[in-house]
């Protein structure tokens, strides 16, 4: 990948977190990462091109930075709490690729009258990630860590739902004091379902 198609995703990313992809224009990206319209369309057939290898970046850095250490870690309930940790300190604080919050979130907004189709490539990760969270849940209760009465599709509906709002509410005030005390209440949670 050339250095000019690196810094075009890039920039594109960092847009798409602040603008989500209707609002960015082509004009945005250009001068965001000062080429013209011959080199971005040199690496880029379209902005929908663009936004799908923007999308597998984002998706790239999302695992590198919320699966840090996970595999390293034996218990299930302590991987969600490892999980939720990362999603904290090393994903939404990270200014440099998401300056407008959690990059997802914003294009599932977005897109989801705008252009459904990639709106449902969005949706796909989040059924993903709540697939994750029950398959760790599962694997607690059946290994006695986690109580035998817990609805298991509650509480991952909770946890995903917790994560979506606390990112939307990091995005609006930026306050770290406010998303430490709210992912230690979800971990606090978490706890509180365990034998």
């Amino acid at each position: 990948m050339t250095v000019l198609k690196q810094n075009i995703i890039h920039e594109s990313l960092k847009l798409f977190s602040l603008k989500g992809f209707s609002n960015t224009s082509m004009t945005d990206i250009l001068c965001a990462s000062g080429t013209s319209k011959g080199g971005f369309y040199n690496h880029f057939k379209s902005k929908e091109d663009l936004f799908l290898q923007v999308l597998e970046v984002a998706k790239q850095i999302w695992r590198q930075k919320n699966l840090d250490d996970l595999n390293q870690i034996e218990t299930p309930i302590e991987k969600i709490i490892r999980l939720l940790e990362n999603f904290k300190d090393k994903y939404l604080k990270d200014a440099e690729n998401f300056p407008g919050g959690c990059v997802f979130i914003t294009l599932s907004v977005d897109l989801k009258n705008q252009s459904p189709h990639l709106s449902k490539m969005i949706n796909t990760g989040f059924k993903g990630f709540k697939a994750m969270l029950k398959r760790f849940l599962k694997q607690a209760q059946e290994n006695g860590e986690l109580k035998s009465q817990t609805n298991i599709d509650a509480v991952s509906e909770i946890i995903f739902s917790a994560i979506l709002g606390i990112s939307v509410t990091y995005s609006l005030d930026n306050s770290d004091e406010n998303l430490d005390y709210a992912i230690g209440s979800l971990i606090n949670y978490v706890n509180s379902n365990r034998n």
